[in-house]
């Protein structure tokens, strides 16, 4: 999983991705390289995202399982990194990785922020995703922008060899307007992979959102 850019909603789109194989009875193992900005305030009804991924994954792993990295700041995981004097080892978070695979039914790897977004200078989640050999799926904005943002993440995936599985358009409206029907489309022609929308959703909730998209297909 990766997204178009930060904020877009891939932590719950990732989550109701866990959620829906889980209700289904696979095994299904969580993993997202490194959780930052620990320090600002949780959302009353939305966890951290490592905590919420071990939640949807069924319980079956830890939070601290998900992931191997955590950081208070807010920023991007090699600035994190240097801010707090924490290293991130390349090799540890790939073996992680496989690691909670390992026995599992299916993986889902979320990413940090968008798809070339570095973990550390020599590795960026396009490079975790090539070294794990994961088809992407791509989480964009439904309004202004999204064309553009959503064809150069494509673009970028499929120039480093990877397949993109999909793109997901989250939180998608009750009632789409003109801008939301188009940028759906358009992406959908443009890109030649299929854009699937997913609806607001809670935590209580994302396992039925999840039922909502493609999962067999990307699969």
């Amino acid at each position: 999983m990766t997204g178009t850019d930060t904020g877009v909603g891939k932590s719950v789109v990732a989550a109701a991705i866990c959620a829906s194989l889980t209700a289904r009875g696979m095994r299904v193992a969580a993993f997202k390289p490194v959780v930052t900005g620990l320090e600002q305030t949780p959302s009353a009804s939305w966890p951290a995202d490592h905590e919420l991924l071990a939640a949807a994954a069924g319980g079956r792993q830890a939070p601290g399982e998900v992931t191997p990295y955590t950081f208070c700041k807010p920023v991007s995981p090699h600035l994190a990194s240097e801010l707090e004097e924490k290293a991130i080892d390349p090799t540890r978070v790939v073996a992680a990785a496989r690691a909670v695979a390992d026995g599992a039914d299916v993986l889902v790897c979320e990413g940090v922020g968008g798809l070339l977004v570095p973990i550390t200078i020599d590795l960026s989640v396009r490079d975790l995703a090539v070294d794990l050999g994961l088809p992407v799926v791509v989480v964009a904005r439904t309004g202004l922008g999204t064309i553009s943002h959503s064809l150069l993440t494509v673009e970028a995936a499929r120039a480093a060899g990877l397949r993109v599985a999909g793109v997901v358009m989250s939180p998608w409206p009750e009632r789409p307007g003109p801008i939301e029907t188009s940028n759906r489309a358009t992406v959908e022609q443009l890109a030649a992979v299929r854009v699937s929308p997913m609806p607001w959703t809670s935590p209580a909730e994302l396992a039925a959102a999840g039922d909502t998209l493609p999962i067999d297909d990307w699969l």
